[in-house]
């Protein structure tokens, strides 16, 4: 099998367009079968604001090297979200910055970056609205000389991503939805918010509250607690 593959199934620009009536990422994962699809929570937006929405682009990089990061930047398609594993070494350095994460965007139709690592220029990453997920910062440099993987599937955030896989992340965090599970997450996800929005209109209205919504006194029965009269 190669080393960089470029040919993989994706998710169409129709899909991710939907995906974009998807408040939270918080949503996606409880749509999950497993709820297993959120990233762990070191991984976080760099610069507050940031929301990432596309198409898993993923690689795996050499501890402290970003060759094979800078070999997929030419590989990059409109919608793509790079994905990219690089060891647990969090001293490694950073392993982008502004100007690679604004030649993607501005050229390469790039939506983000969510790394197992560390990036640094947050400050132009946040001027160009360059979506930016990342376990650290740094402003360490990294070299170019190990191998490594490009659209291979890959463990980030102890979570497995395949090209393709759809990406979605805000200030929660980052959740991946696998392209298989794609449209009934979608439909859950929705579903799931629509309810909570009408629940939420019945609290406010008095019509219930939280604890009769979804039945807490059950399992709080069950714990044989004693309450001041």
């Amino acid at each position: 099998m190669y080393d960089v593959i470029k040919h993989y199934p994706r998710p169409s620009m129709e899909l991710l367009e939907r995906y974009e009536a998807v408040t939270e990422s918080a949503s996606l994962n409880e749509a999950l079968p497993n709820r297993d699809g959120a990233l762990y929570s070191k991984i976080k937006p760099v610069w507050h604001g940031a929301r990432v929405l596309g198409s898993a682009l993923t690689v795996q990089c050499g501890a402290g090297d970003n060759l094979m990061l800078h070999r997929a930047l030419e590989l990059i398609q409109p919608g793509d979200v790079l994905v990219v594993s690089c060891g647990l070494y969090d001293e490694a350095g950073a392993m982008m910055g502004g100007i690679m994460s604004q030649y993607v965007q501005g050229r390469k139709g790039c939506r983000g970056l969510v790394i197992d690592g560390a990036c640094r220029d947050i400050q132009a990453m946040e001027q160009a609205k360059f979506p930016a997920f990342a376990r650290n910062t740094s402003m360490k440099s990294v070299s170019k000389m190990l191998p490594g993987r490009i659209n291979h599937p890959i463990v980030v955030g102890n979570v497995c991503v395949k090209p393709g896989d759809i990406v979605f992340g805000d200030a929660d965090g980052v959740v991946v939805v696998p392209l298989e599970l794609a449209e009934e997450t979608l439909e859950k996800a929705l579903a799931r918010e629509k309810k909570e929005d009408e629940l939420l209109a019945s609290y406010l209205a008095g019509e219930q509250t939280i604890w009769e919504a979804y039945n807490f006194g059950e399992p709080y029965s069950r714990l044989g607690l004693s309450e001041e009269p």
